[in-house]
């Protein structure tokens, strides 16, 4: 009998070895070494404080999961009080969890606009609220990173539009390190009718009175329609809180299908986060230190001819170029007891590979002094290598 022939199979198996030949091929590892690749800002995912705090959670929780959606059977005075806590800890009104940032963006997105509405998004936004704004069926207009120029001249170009208008923006960009100018996005907003929506992944626990972030820090909480605070960041948990007016709470437990048709967290995790945030606040020693190691990072490279483009916080974006240089100065990092990972397209823009430097509180400046050096090896390593494999 003839064999009967699978194209999908066929399909996945040429992607699969495109994928090698471009060096774009990702692959799931075991990290070893001084963490660079860490959202754990702050440390605390394994402060002891926080481990005992969950320990705690679980043996009076009574069980180990929710047994259901919110909506159904899942709901708990937990979470109730997480989001009434996160929505003080936010200068919100409200607050609604999500199991994940990727799901509260998308969640909230795709609801909060719709096909007569035009949204106005920032090129370098994470793929959570790309699409997010995708599934909404809305008009995406996106605008060069931070250019407020170019994004008046979008908002002019759609002056006629009747519908609704989003500027949507992270605050701390994930792969840039760099800052939204939230105030003057906010002023465009209410200049053309239109609101603001930010997601604070990378800035909560960060920067901000007490770790509140970028937008409690510019003083716009209540005035954004939505903040996003995720909480498997420096907050060292899981899950992200929509925070907002209760109106749009109220609009996203009835309209937000990441909500709706997920089943809720356990009811010790609600008490993980609240440990959480009652630490962060106080934890001004770290922040202090945690920015220190950056700026000296990030002037330490450049000062050896390295680009770090634009950066001015705890990620420090080490531009390589092409996947193959940034492929190989990772590798040599490992070597030298660094976990880190190559970033490539089409996770940034082509030509624009890197090494993301990923810091956290728990670093020393000593292990600082010796990534810098582990960089410059890496960089020489490299155009050996390449020249190596010249023709003469």
């Amino acid at each position: 009998m003839p064999v009967e022939r699978r194209p999908l199979r066929e399909r996945i198996a040429a992607e699969l070895d495109e994928l090698r030949r471009q060096q774009l091929f990702r692959t799931l590892d075991l990290p070893s070494g001084v963490a660079l690749s860490s959202n754990d800002y702050l440390g605390l995912a394994s402060d002891p404080r926080l481990v005992a705090e969950t320990i705690r959670a679980i043996r009076e929780s009574g069980k180990v999961g929710s047994t259901g959606s919110r909506l159904l059977a899942g709901n708990s005075k937990d979470w109730e009080r997480a989001e009434e806590e996160f929505a003080a800890f936010a200068g919100t009104e409200s607050a609604l969890y999500f199991s994940s940032g990727y799901a509260a963006n998308v969640g909230m997105l795709s609801v909060l606009a719709g096909p007569a509405d035009v949204v106005f998004s920032d090129s370098l936004n994470h793929a959570s609220l790309i699409d997010g704004i995708r599934l909404s069926g809305a008009r995406k207009v996106i605008y060069p990173h931070g250019d407020l120029s170019r994004l008046e001249e979008a908002f002019s170009a759609h002056r006629r539009e009747t519908g609704a208008r989003l500027i949507v923006t992270e605050s701390l960009f994930s792969m840039e390190g760099d800052f939204a100018p939230l105030g003057d996005l906010l002023a465009l907003a209410r200049k053309y009718g239109a609101e603001l929506v930010v997601d604070e992944a990378h800035a909560v626990g960060v920067f901000g009175p007490g770790g509140r972030g970028l937008v409690f820090e510019a003083g716009i909480a209540g005035e954004a329609l939505a903040v996003v605070h995720t909480c498997g960041k420096a907050l060292a948990s899981a899950g992200a809180f929509v925070c907002a007016s209760r109106e749009v709470k109220q609009y996203l437990v009835n309209r937000a299908r990441t909500f709706i048709f997920s089943t809720a967290a356990p009811p010790y995790l609600a008490q993980q986060i609240r440990a959480a945030l009652a630490l962060v606040p106080a934890m001004e020693a770290e922040r202090a230190h945690l920015h220190a190691i950056a700026s000296a990072l990030r002037e330490g490279l450049r000062a050896e001819g390295f680009s770090v483009g634009t950066s001015a916080s705890q990620i420090v974006p080490l531009v390589a170029g092409t996947s193959a240089a940034a492929m190989a100065w990772a590798e040599s990092l490992r070597e030298d007891g660094f976990a880190v990972r190559a970033i490539r397209p089409p996770t940034v823009p082509e030509g624009t590979a890197r090494l993301r430097l990923s810091l956290t509180a728990t670093l020393g400046r000593e292990e600082i002094e010796r990534l810098l050096g582990a960089c410059v090896r890496a960089r020489g390593r490299t155009e050996k290598a390449l020249s190596a494999r010249s023709p003469i």
